[in-house]
């Protein structure tokens, strides 16, 4: 039994020595600033969401992850826990009220509720023909414009960790996250890495919010956001390669565990970023996996994981 169940990511925060620098990348990355002071910046995707992404001006580092809750008992029933703060009201655009807590590796996590939604961008999609739907599309050529990805929502946020087992249990004791797939090398009780996803009841949800890899250091290894389509994943990589400043990871590919068409690119102090679209949704009667890495790691189609990719973590 949890102590709470949290519904969602809500955002990621991190910090940067040039917050204009951090825009730029944000901005080709996809996302739209929502708010900044001389100290934070604060971007949105095209949901309703005030924001998905925080940057606080600072040397870089990764500050933690914020999730919503599903009420406000949740949070008073958090700020019981050992080490919680207190119920804070939260100084930053939408407002609500949140409970700071530590994980394991000790980054902070926050589950707030009660934060002001925003109208929702817009965003125009042309449909696709197919062979199951060969007339969705008709006397209209398809013209995909070009410029960033337009992602929507934060979908997933991936953390290494020397004490992977004992974070994942910790997410999942305090969170209510349960397992999607653990991921193993060598001997099945070798486990490196673990897919959890939200405990929504028969409401299907990503097949992960929550990745946490084996690592000799803890830290950000992705965040990760979800794009308005296929489509969208590749507009978004030709605009970012065009642009010849950022850093390529790894992508496009399509994974094994998860299933989503991926992109991954880092921020000018190395941080990386994804755009993924159609990921597998899962809810409370699918059973968790045993998986090997050899099996799991990979991509369906796409290149192979980059090394720079694997060790690629940031405290």
């Amino acid at each position: 039994m949890s102590v709470i169940k949290v519904k969602e990511v809500a955002y990621a925060r991190i910090t940067a020595p040039d917050l204009d620098a951090m825009e730029e990348f944000l901005t080709d990355f996809g996302l739209t600033r929502a708010e900044r002071t001389p100290t934070a910046l604060y971007m949105r995707g095209t949901g309703p969401e005030n924001y998905l992404h925080v940057t606080h001006l600072g040397e870089p580092r990764f500050i933690g992850i914020s999730y919503t809750a599903n009420s406000e008992d949740d949070l008073i029933t958090l700020s019981k826990l050992s080490g919680a703060s207190g119920i804070e009201n939260i100084d930053e655009p939408g407002g609500g009220k949140r409970v700071k807590i530590t994980e394991p590796n000790g980054y902070q996590i926050e589950v707030i509720h009660g934060r002001k939604k925003v109208d929702t961008i817009e965003v125009t999609r042309q449909k696709i023909n197919s062979i199951e739907n060969p007339l969705n599309r008709t006397s209209e050529l398809m013209r995909i414009p070009a410029g960033p990805s337009r992602p929507h929502r934060i979908g997933h946020v991936v953390m290494g960790s020397p004490k992977t087992q004992e974070t994942v249990k910790w997410f999942r004791e305090v969170l209510g996250m349960i397992g999607s797939d653990d991921v193993y090398a060598g001997e099945k009780n070798n486990i490196i890495g673990s897919f959890n996803r939200l405990d929504c009841g028969d409401a299907y949800v990503d097949h992960h919010s929550f990745f946490c890899i084996q690592s000799p250091v803890a830290g950000l290894n992705h965040i990760s956001f979800e794009v308005q389509d296929i489509d969208d994943v590749f507009m978004g990589h030709e605009y970012l390669a065009k642009k010849n400043k950022y850093e390529h990871m790894w992508g496009i590919g399509r994974h094994v565990l998860g299933s989503q068409v991926f992109d991954y690119w880092a921020d000018p102090w190395g941080r990386i970023h994804e755009h993924w679209a159609d990921t597998d949704r899962l809810n409370v009667q699918n059973v968790s996996n045993l998986v090997s890495a050899e099996e799991g790691l990979i991509s369906q189609w796409g290149e192979p994981v980059p090394q720079k990719f694997i060790e690629r973590i940031c405290p």
